[in-house]
């Protein structure tokens, strides 16, 4: 848990929540729902061991944050809950409202605990598309999935060798069976956004058209919209970024969000997933996450991170 000011509010909140949910708790010491709220918060907070962070927040000292936060959801009491998710603010909920109905609200927005697999997956799987022949690393993904097809540990990185290959057909067929948990898990909705991405280069247009488009209004988002999609899916991912970034900057709420969307759908690519606690350590993680998961081992990420958080807030 980690208390929310003006000095760590883009760090240990928005940054913070382009790698992992952050539930922020806006609170008052006089305020009586407040006070039994906050344990089942934080109860749940170890409970779901990792899959969010939750971020509390005096409205008595931090006025500002508490009011905008107020204005933009139209609420005017507390306590009051907020969802960050992507770099902003995705949902909330008002009062002590009952264990199993903050359950219901969380389960909307953080990953599911079997999307929560330890690191030492990846980095196997990883590692048998790094070591071997693309057919042979084809191979083995194609038997660890057939030998348990509910894991989406494998699934996914199947499917990410596949896009990487231009297997877009096959690799939509894989995808199927877990298209249902995009709004629930950020890296399968990542997943899906580059196999879009990747779909639409079928009927797109040629980029030097694109471009034409674009030098002769900037405000053609459709264009740029196309054109990021077109570097997206041929994995030069930061200059892709640069073109979402120019939509953001111009109309933030662009086709409800989708530039957004994507910008965060590549850093999620682009980000190592986080790696789930072991259960006797859960509570001692769990109380630094906040801080631990904005320092990023690529500065290229933090870059990119840093300069949407600029335009979206």
């Amino acid at each position: 848990m980690i208390d929310i000011t003006l000095e760590n509010f883009q760090n240990d909140l928005i940054q913070a929540s382009l790698q992992q949910p952050v539930l922020l708790d806006i609170w008052a010491p006089w305020c009586g729902p407040c006070r039994s709220l906050g344990p089942i918060l934080e109860k749940l907070e170890t409970e779901y061991a990792g899959r969010f962070v939750l971020a509390k927040l005096n409205a008595d000292e931090q006025q500002d944050i508490s009011s905008q936060l107020g204005e933009m959801f139209g609420v005017r009491s507390i306590p009051f809950c907020v969802m960050f998710a992507g770099g902003q603010p995705v949902d909330g909920f008002v009062g002590a409202i009952p264990e199993e109905k903050i359950r219901e609200f969380l389960d909307k927005h953080v990953p599911s605990a079997d999307a929560m697999a330890p690191d030492a997956d990846w980095a196997e799987a990883e590692g048998v598309a790094e070591d071997d022949s693309l057919d042979a690393a084809i191979d083995k993904l194609q038997q660890a999935l057939a030998a348990d097809p509910e894991n989406d540990v494998v699934r996914f990185d199947y499917i990410k060798l596949l896009l990487e290959n231009g297997f877009v057909a096959e690799a939509r067929n894989v995808f199927a069976p877990m298209a249902s948990k995009v709004l629930m898990d950020q890296r399968i909705a990542a997943l899906s956004a580059w196999l879009s991405a990747m779909e639409a280069q079928a009927h797109a247009r040629h980029p030097e058209e694109l471009l034409a488009a674009i030098a002769a209004n900037k405000r053609d988002f459709e264009a740029r919209f196309a054109l990021a999609q077109g570097l997206f899916a041929a994995q030069q991912y930061t200059q892709a970024m640069d073109e979402l970034l120019e939509i953001l900057m111009r109309d933030k709420a662009w086709q409800d969000g989708l530039a957004r969307k994507t910008y965060v759908a590549i850093l999620e690519l682009m980000s190592k997933p986080a790696p789930k606690p072991a259960a006797n350590e859960a509570k001692s993680t769990l109380e630094i996450a906040g801080k631990a998961v904005v320092t990023s081992a690529d500065p290229v990420i933090d870059q990119y991170r840093r300069r949407l958080s600029m335009v979206i807030f």
